[in-house]
């Protein structure tokens, strides 16, 4: 079973962002791996309020987390998870670098002092679900334009900095000498410089390519919603990590369904026949057509509910249902014999109201829907 992240940041949940970050980096100083080389423990530690601290931080990911704890993020960090589990140390050190306020060695990510690692820009598209797709779950395959290393290209140390990826300077103020670092301008913080370079690279080594990628979003997903595809934007130059591929969905309206959180709703229309003579209908579903049955005397404005028909649950709570609402429609016109017959049942006792107390009101059965 996960830790709770508030526990492994010491903090309770009322903590706000400041106190969060202040907390997140006591554990960064006392289990960073500079201080602590070769123990496992301790860079497990690292890397947990690492996690913690990527969930905590964002507003949308912590109130999802205080609402459905670590279920809220099952599916991972790879194939379009939701944040949170499976980071190593490049997205800890690219992410997170500036936790301290600069990089470079212990206390700013830096590895130990040795070479930056820059990560590559993010790329960001757009995908279109339908509402099938979206109640089961889909595996897609986009084509994205990504800079990748170009062939042959070569790259050496940075003579600016070193190969550290930043520079270091000293300033005389009245609290005393004051040290700072900053990104290398020369190398644009990467460490490294192009020696080589062929023809069909820009002036960072990389070229523009088109790949096919591969996305499986999970049941559940909502419009507006943002998946992550790791290591799929693009290259950073030299020894850099890969940019992530942010994928914002989009969803097409359904003919005749309506969602509404996981479950869904039909409209279902049917003659005054057939509502007193009862019958059977074909509707659709996300899972294709399926047949009810109405029983004689239905009512206009029952809701039948089909248990399971509905949306799968994001964080794997089952399904939502399929709840159907039975419209029995009047005609507008009738012809002479239509017409007389309705005459002669005005006075019918059978024709008259009779409402059980088992036929809930409108207002009961809005509130059994959300409830």
């Amino acid at each position: 079973m996960k830790q709770d992240y508030y526990e492994i940041l010491g903090i309770t949940k009322n903590a706000n962002a400041a106190e969060i970050k202040k907390a997140y980096r006591k554990k960064a100083v006392q289990y960073h791996p500079d201080k602590n080389p070769g123990d496992s423990a301790a860079e497990e530690n690292f890397k947990k309020a690492a996690e913690a601290y990527e969930v905590l931080s964002d507003g949308d990911k912590k109130a999802r987390y205080d609402q459905f704890g670590h279920s809220a993020f099952e599916g991972g960090r790879g194939g379009g998870g939701f944040g949170g589990g499976g980071m190593n140390m490049d997205d800890i050190f690219s992410q997170f670098g500036d936790i301290f306020g600069g990089g470079g060695g212990f206390g700013g990510f830096g590895g130990g002092g040795g070479q930056r690692r820059v990560k590559g820009s993010n790329l960001r598209i757009h995908v279109k679900l339908t509402l099938e797709e979206v109640a089961n779950g889909v595996e897609k395959k986009v084509k994205v334009r990504r800079k990748v290393q170009a062939d042959g290209v070569t790259y050496k140390t940075c003579a600016a900095c070193n190969g550290q990826g930043q520079v270091t300077k000293i300033t005389n103020t009245i609290l005393g000498r004051m040290q700072t670092a900053a990104p290398c301008s020369a190398c644009g913080g990467s460490g490294q410089m192009i020696d080589k370079r062929p023809n069909d690279a820009d002036g960072q080594g990389l070229k523009v390519t088109e790949e096919t990628v591969s996305i499986n979003i999970p049941a559940g997903v909502e419009e507006g919603m943002q998946l992550k595809v790791p290591n799929k934007g693009n290259e950073a130059p030299g020894n850099g990590i890969p940019g992530d591929l942010l994928v914002a969905i989009e969803t097409i309206d359904h003919d005749t369904l309506k969602r509404e959180g996981d479950n869904l709703h039909y409209d279902l229309y049917v003659s005054i026949s057939d509502a007193v003579l009862g019958t059977s209908k074909e509707i659709d579903s996300v899972g294709g057509k399926v047949r009810i049955k109405l029983e004689p005397g239905i009512q206009s404005g029952k809701i039948l509910r089909l248990r399971g028909k509905g949306v799968s649950s994001l964080n794997g709570y089952g399904s939502g249902d399929l709840l159907v609402h039975v419209n029995v429609w009047t005609p507008k016109e009738l012809n002479k014999e239509q017409k007389e017959f309705f005459e002669r049942m005005k006075n019918n006792d059978n024709f008259e109201p009779k409402p059980e107390k088992s036929d809930k009101s409108f207002f009961e059965k809005v509130k059994d829907m959300f409830s």
